[in-house]
């Protein structure tokens, strides 16, 4: 939905400049103007029988949901501004409005008028009509075919000249609305179908709710064109021009809040543009003071009753004065104000209505006697009028709005307080909508922060640092996520990952990737064939949402996964559309491997992800991030990397420093997309920490398999061990001899926890099962659980698998 109003012209010179064009209910477009064409540059023929959502940020689902609520039917359309793109490429922000149009058997279509705001000179911009239901100027339209029998009109035009639609519509102007106007106006449409030229005609009239006073209308009649820019028809919008001159500053007033209000997500940056519209077109010195709670997307208070003794605390978020400094303002902006009892103001709370005082009395006896300070502010800035406006959606109150006069003679009147009225409507739409998009964004941080990782969990392999910074309020939080995690065998996996798009939706699905990863890394996977069945995630999670017609559902993600060894100081990492890392080596130097890109999460395409080994010197560093850290509106993901890569060529910071300064170079403090940032420095561990055997495939062997971990355990210090690492090894080397043929590898792994792996060449995997009572075996892995931490199996890349088990050191513990 549009956030202003649209503008109607009232000045019969500047009309001919709107542009014109009229759809079907559908959105498809089926007349066009020479004004539409000079305005975004399409001729009627690369138009007419295309959906208008090519040109304008408006789909036909929107114009059905307008079309079938209360609001549109008694507005009789929607206004607003928007951003229109132009046939060249560049785009524009223009003025809108969509008037509903009825036919015969109650047939919608929607006519659309609009002009480029930027085009307008300060003289035509005061008169502008920018919302016909809040200034009481409706703007009528009716459609006539070629024969200039109506096809399409209004509910506005029936209240403009007093003829119903069901006597207008299929008839000539004569025979609804007989006598010598008619007959002109019919002239003046024939002349605009021969020539195409827009022309504006003035007219009188006597509409039913003034029958007595004679009524200036003034058209204005455009020629429609069909595909083959050949005329179908007259367009002619018509306003109603008979109001003074304070009718049209009002509008005026209203035609800037348009475009200078509710363009913010900011609560107090919207109550501080009320204020600084207010003055001095409406008042001398206004304040606005809203419910603490929608700052942060809380709910406001519901109406107080009027024997509630509660003091309300406001904080004063707009404050605006003629007199520089705003003496009148006892308060600074953000501070807390106290409502006084049985003021205007707890009034106001209490019934729901708006106040005027056009004397201000601040004799005693009044109200001001309890509130001394506020009664000797207004008599020393000689305030004399006074409005107060509650700021409330349907629900509940968001606070109120004060307008003063101080130096305008004149008292406010009931006109002013219509008009204050029509602008702090507007600005409670925008911090409705502002206090929902807080407590959206509140919960989808909440949702993200409580699905990333609490405390990193480093093992033997690598020590973490990491930071996570949030998108600014505009764009709203991401699925940005990363994790570290412990594999079998000393190995860490470091993951980040980006889920598209913003939101709950985002986050949600960030939690949900999240769990996946670690349940696929659990089972050993490598980094190429984890990412593969992410990916088959991720498509048919978008197949479940396939139906959905939320505009918010997630379409895709990017992630990098790499796997560390500490043994051998290789990584082996793999990606799916993400940014490449960042190796540091121990002095310093920064470089970003060339790691195949792989295709993004959900894309579909059936390309397989290849996965990179590095070897790594020891100290190492490695810095994995998402996109919203390399790229921003002002450079590219080329110039971003080279600048993060300056930033983490610093070797003698420690991680947690490297992260703040990283963080602390960004270009700009309010990111559009969520930044993470992971880095992790690289350990080996000893060669006296291991130690591995080749054994022969013989029954045999499991003697001398116990035997070598003994001696192996007694050298480490680790003799309490000896009995239930000797049974844990005992079951897996016999395992693999009767289950597999050549060669068997044992290795132990002396590191945060005592790790046993039996290797060899089948690719089975064994599994846990519970052995009935008469079975003679399928006890082994049974057995391992009880005695170990955790255990497990993994495949090789080489071919065959590695059974493991872990054990803590300290049996104690």
């Amino acid at each position: 939905m549009f956030q202003g109003s649209l503008c109607e012209r009232l000045d019969p010179q500047e009309t001919p400049d709107a542009a014109i064009a009229m759809t079907d209910a559908e959105g498809t477009v089926v007349g066009w103007t020479s004004t539409a064409q000079r305005l975004v540059g399409y001729p009627a023929a690369e138009v007419v029988g295309r959906a208008v959502s090519t040109i304008l940020p408006v789909t036909c689902r929107t114009l059905l949901e307008w079309a079938s609520t209360e609001e549109c039917l008694a507005r009789g359309g929607w206004s607003g501004t928007a951003t229109v793109r132009h046939r060249d490429g560049h785009t524009l922000k223009a003025s809108l409005r969509f008037s509903l149009l009825w036919g015969q058997d109650r047939e919608i279509h929607w006519l659309i008028s609009g002009t480029d705001i930027a085009s307008l000179s300060p003289v035509a911009t005061t008169g502008w009509v920018r919302d016909s239901l809040l200034t009481r100027t409706p703007i009528g339209v009716v459609v006539h075919d070629r024969d200039l029998r109506c096809a399409w009109t209004n509910d506005a035009m029936e209240r403009q000249d007093g003829i119903p639609r069901d006597q207008r519509l299929g008839r000539r102007l004569p025979e609804t609305l007989p006598g010598i106007e008619a007959e002109r106006l019919e002239g003046v449409m024939r002349q605009v179908l021969d020539s195409g030229i827009t022309t504006v005609h003035e007219y009188r009239a006597w509409p039913p709710a003034d029958p007595r006073r004679e009524h200036a209308i003034a058209a204005s009649y455009f020629c429609l064109q069909g595909a083959d820019g050949r005329a179908m028809g007259v367009c002619c919008t018509s306003v109603d021009v008979t109001g003074s001159q304070r009718a049209r500053e009002r509008l005026a007033i209203l035609s800037e809040a348009s475009t200078r209000t509710g363009n913010s997500l900011d609560v107090m940056q919207i109550g501080q543009e009320l204020a600084d519209l207010a003055v001095p077109l409406l008042a001398d010195y206004v304040n606005v003071d809203l419910a603490e709670s929608i700052q942060f997307g809380e709910a406001p208070f519901a109406r107080i009753g009027p024997s509630d003794d509660h003091r309300r605390i406001l904080r004063r978020a707009g404050i605006a004065s003629i007199h520089r400094g705003v003496p009148e303002s006892p308060w600074a902006r953000g501070e807390l104000v106290a409502v006084p009892p049985d003021s205007p103001l707890t009034k106001v709370l209490s019934s729901g209505r708006s106040h005027l005082e056009p004397v201000l009395d601040c004799s005693p006896g009044t109200w001001f006697d309890r509130d001394p300070d506020r009664a000797r502010t207004m008599r020393e800035n000689g305030m004399h009028s006074l409005l107060v406006v509650p700021i409330r959606t349907r629900h509940a109150f968001l606070g109120t709005a004060v307008f003063i006069r101080t130096e305008e003679p004149a008292p406010f009147q009931e006109d002013d307080l219509l008009l204050a009225e029509e602008l702090v409507s507007r600005t409670a739409l925008a911090l409705d909508n502002a206090r929902r998009y807080a407590r959206e964004r509140s919960a989808a941080l909440t949702l993200q922060r409580n699905l990333l990782p609490q405390r990193l969990r480093e093992g033997t392999a690598v020590e973490t640092a990491s930071r996570y910074l949030p998108a600014d309020t505009d764009n709203g939080v991401g699925g940005d996520w990363f994790d570290v995690i412990p594999l079998s065998g000393a190995r860490t996996a470091l993951v980040v990952g980006d889920v598209v798009g913003h939101g709950i939706n985002a986050a949600a699905t960030m939690g949900r990737l999240r769990t996946v990863v670690h349940t696929l890394a659990d089972l050993d996977l490598p980094p190429d064939e984890l990412l593969t069945h992410l990916d088959d995630t991720v498509r048919r999670l978008a197949e479940e949402d396939a139906d959905s017609q939320d505009p918010t559902r997630i379409t895709g993600a990017t992630c990098l996964y790499a796997v560390y060894d500490p043994v051998t100081r290789k990584c082996t990492m793999a990606r799916a559309g993400h940014p490449p890392p960042a190796v540091i080596d121990p002095h310093g130097k920064v470089a970003f491997p060339d790691l195949p890109s792989g295709t993004p999460l959900g894309v579909g395409l059936g390309v397989p992800f290849e996965a990179v080994e590095l070897e790594l010197p020891e100290g190492s560093r490695l810095a994995l991030y998402t996109d919203g850290l390399i790229e921003n509106r002002d450079h590219d993901i080329g110039a971003g990397m080279k600048h993060l890569g300056g930033a983490l060529a610093c070797p003698g910071r420690s991680l947690e420093d490297l992260c703040s300064s990283v963080i602390a170079s960004m270009p700009t403090r309010s990111p559009g997309d969520d930044v993470t940032l992971l880095v992790a420095q690289t350990h080996a561990l000893n060669p006296r920490q291991t130690t591995c055997w080749e054994l022969p495939s013989d029954p045999a062997v499991v003697r001398r398999a116990r035997t070598l971990v003994a001696r192996r355990l007694a050298q480490w210090g680790l003799e309490r061990l000896e009995a239930s690492t000797q049974l844990i090894i005992s079951e897996l080397v016999t395992n693999a001899v009767r289950h597999a043929a050549g060669p068997i590898r044992l290795r132990l792994i002396q590191h945060q926890v005592l790790t046993c792996e039996v290797s060899d060449s089948s690719d089975t995997l064994p599994r846990l099962r519970h052995a009935c009572p008469s079975d003679e075996g399928g006890r082994g892995l049974y057995i391992v659980a009880q005695l170990c931490r955790r255990h497990g199996a993994r495949c090789l890349t080489s071919g065959g698998k590695t059974v493991w088990a872990e054990q803590e050191l300290d049996p104690g513990i």
